[in-house]
C-alpha cells in the first residue's frame, strides 16, 4: 500500500483515539490530528454512513487532504433498532455517556426486556474516507451482543459498560483490555477492514 495521510475528522476524542490505536498501526497510513479550529460538524444524515459521509467530507474541504471518519450506532432488537444513528444524543442533545447508559437500562426496563434473548443488540460503524478529487472509500463493522442489566466495568465509553459482545463469557466491552475490544468491535472490524480496502486498491 502506498504511503497514505488521513487527517482524523472526528471532534469525539474518546472516538479519534480509537481510530488512532487501530488504524495508526497499519504499517503505510499516517494518521494527522484533526486541526482544533474546525467546528464540530452537525450529524444531520439518517444514516450512519450519511453522517460519517459529512465528517469526512467537512475536514476534507477543510484541510484538502484525505479525511478519515466513523459514525456508530447501537441498535437493540426489543426497541426495534433504537437508538442506532441517534445513539450518542439518545438521551437528549448534549446527554453525557451517563444518560445514555440509565436511559438504555429505563427503556429495556419499560418495554419487558428482562432477559439475555430479549435484550439482543448490535454495534455498527461505518469507516469512511473523503478524498480532495471528491472520491470516496466505506465499509461497515459490526458485533453482535446483548445489553446487560447494570454497567460493569471502567474501560472504555460510550455503552461500553453495558454491551457484552457474543464469546466473551458475558464480559462488557468496559470489563477488556483496549486490545481484546479492538479485536473484536465494530469500530476495530470496520477500520480494519477499511485497511485491506486501501491495500486491495493501492490508493
Amino acid at each position: 500500500m502506498a504511503d497514505h495521510s488521513l487527517v482524523i475528522a472526528s471532534a469525539n476524542v474518546d472516538k479519534a483515539a480509537e481510530i488512532a490505536a487501530i488504524l495508526g498501526v497499519v504499517p503505510g497510513i499516517t494518521l494527522v490530528p484533526r486541526p482544533s479550529d474546525v467546528p464540530d460538524v452537525e450529524e444531520t444524515g439518517d444514516t450512519l454512513e450519511e453522517n460519517a459521509r459529512l465528517k469526512a467530507r467537512a475536514l476534507c474541504e477543510a484541510t484538502g487532504m484525505a479525511a478519515v471518519a466513523d459514525d456508530t450506532g447501537l441498535e437493540v432488537d426489543a426497541l426495534d433498532g433504537a437508538p442506532g444513528v441517534y445513539s450518542a444524543r439518545f438521551a437528549g442533545e448534549g446527554a453525557t455517556y451517563a444518560d445514555n447508559v440509565t436511559k438504555m437500562l429505563v427503556e429495556l426496563e419499560r418495554v419487558g426486556a428482562v432477559d439475555g434473548a430479549a435484550r439482543r443488540a448490535r454495534f455498527r460503524s461505518v469507516a469512511f474516507i473523503a478524498y480532495p478529487d471528491g472520491s470516496e472509500l466505506f465499509v461497515d463493522g459490526e458485533v453482535a451482543g446483548i445489553i446487560t442489566t447494570e454497567a460493569r466495568g471502567t474501560g472504555g465509553f460510550g455503552y461500553d459498560p453495558i454491551f457484552a459482545p457474543e464469546g466473551f463469557d458475558g464480559r462488557t466491552f468496559a470489563e477488556m483490555s483496549s486490545e481484546e475490544k479492538h479485536a473484536v468491535s465494530h469500530r476495530g472490524r470496520a477500520f480494519r477492514a477499511l485497511a485491506d480496502r486501501l491495500a486491495a486498491v493501492g490508493r
